[in-house]
């Protein structure tokens, strides 16, 4: 008899054991460490070579036709895939919970229907009466849409032989599972399974195929690490709750960029993309008010404005409260350190609350010298004028230095009408502050 072997599985990443581990040893997971189904030992045997059907041919000889992008009808979409779909395609779509995975998808799906396109939609987490009342609140009714609610491989395989689509939409990867395959939906060996099935029908019928996917605990993608190296693109939805906007981001592209990054906003109606959003993280105040500063970020290849307040006052307590909200703690003290240092800024009594406008997270240095002069026009109570924007980086010796895409960030700061602009041409943080009038 052929030997048997049993496997242990992180439900999480993947990972493989031989025996049973409280924590996995790749995500560090405690808990997610499952029994897969006994398998025979595989034994090693030669392969013998296979007269191919088509013999290999120089690349020279190959058709020159580059690959063809089809829109999708939503520009922000679009920007973020290259240019749109690409036949054959196969494109993973992760976020978390509720950000609007399956609205955004189910609009790409009704404008696809509009021009022409049969588009089957297949879901194993509603029924088709839960899609239908949600497109008739997004307005995504069209004859062209098809849907079905599935849990099984085999028969959205059957839907997409009937149908015919022009495009498929599986929501979600995570809850579909094959009779032939051990284990539960959700597996790594059903995801595994899954994915490469609908993968292959991509490729052979040429059939764009958009597959949702399930996010753990720290933002990954649910399931084994093959399947974001199975698809051509992996795109990421973010956004906050507290906030209606969106950001979607491609962290994969075989047809495209990756650095560019397409806006929405969650409103009533679904998911409306913001082709400018210039002034979504702007103030507005009609006077110029101490404690705030503009500056530009840059989310891929768009520069966005955005406005950072700063908040100086006497504190009651022995230890001074630090509040900030969007932008990183350890700058904010980096930058206060300095402050102290090379300005002769008093705050080890004072509480400091920093926080940007609209819900947006700073994270890149760019920030720093927009941060320092928000915190001295607070700490004087002197406001900015309401015409300047600053960005640069700022050391631990004072310095101001470049940032990367600094003609972008003032030409956009100039066109919002920003007409002074407080860079690394200051050369020091003193210089800065006097450049700005503080």
């Amino acid at each position: 008899m052929a030997k048997t072997i049993t496997a242990y599985t992180c439900t999480e990443c993947g990972w493989q054991t031989s025996k049973w581990v409280g924590r996995c040893g790749e995500c560090q997971q405690w808990g997610t460490v499952v029994e897969e189904a006994a398998r025979p030992a595989s034994l090693a045997r030669t392969t013998r070579a296979v007269t191919p059907s088509r013999g290999a041919r120089p690349i020279t000889e190959l058709g020159g036709d580059a690959v063809r992008h089809r829109p999708t009808g939503i520009g922000e979409l679009d920007r973020v895939l290259g240019g749109g779909v690409v036949p054959g395609a196969a494109i993973l779509f992760s976020g978390e919970p509720g950000v609007g995975k399956s609205t955004l998808l189910l609009d790409a799906a009704a404008r696809a229907a509009e021009a022409g396109e049969r588009v089957l939609y297949a879901s194993g987490e509603e029924s088709t009466g839960q899609i239908r009342m949600r497109a008739e609140r997004t307005g995504s009714l069209h004859d062209a849409l098809f849907l079905a609610s599935e849990t099984d491989l085999a028969t959205v395989l059957g839907h997409i032989d009937a149908v015919d689509p022009a495009l498929v939409i599986v929501d979600s990867v995570q809850t579909l599972a094959s009779g032939e395959i051990d284990g539960g939906a959700g597996g790594p060996a059903q995801v595994r399974e899954v994915s490469a099935a609908l993968i292959r029908t991509a490729k052979e019928r040429g059939t764009p195929v958009i597959l949702v996917g399930h996010v753990t605990k720290d933002g990954s993608v649910a399931g084994p690490r093959l399947l974001e190296h199975l698809v051509d693109v992996v795109c990421h939805f973010e956004g906050d709750r507290q906030t209606s906007l969106r950001f979607l981001r491609t962290l994969k592209n075989r047809y495209g960029p990756t650095d560019e990054v397409g806006c929405f906003e969650m409103t009533d109606a679904g998911i409306a993309e913001v082709p400018d959003p210039s002034g979504l993280f702007l103030s507005r105040a009609a006077a110029p008010v101490s404690g705030t500063c503009a500056t530009v970020a840059m989310e891929g290849r768009r520069a966005l404005p955005v406005e950072v307040q700063a908040l100086v006052a006497k504190s009651a307590t022995p230890n001074p409260r630090r509040v900030t909200s969007g932008v990183d703690p350890s700058r904010v003290a980096m930058i206060l350190a300095v402050l102290e240092r090379r300005l002769g800024a008093r705050l080890h009594d004072q509480d400091v609350y920093v926080s940007t406008v609209g819900g947006v997270r700073l994270a890149e240095p760019a920030a720093d010298l927009a941060l320092a002069l928000a915190l001295v026009s607070a700490i004087r109570d002197r406001p900015l004028p309401h015409d300047l924007a600053a960005f640069g980086e700022i050391s631990l010796a004072g310095e101001v230095r470049r940032v990367a895409g600094g003609s972008q960030r003032a030409a956009e700061a100039a066109r919002l009408g920003y007409t002074r602009v407080v860079d690394a041409a200051a050369g020091t943080l003193d210089e800065a502050r006097k450049l700005a009038g503080l």
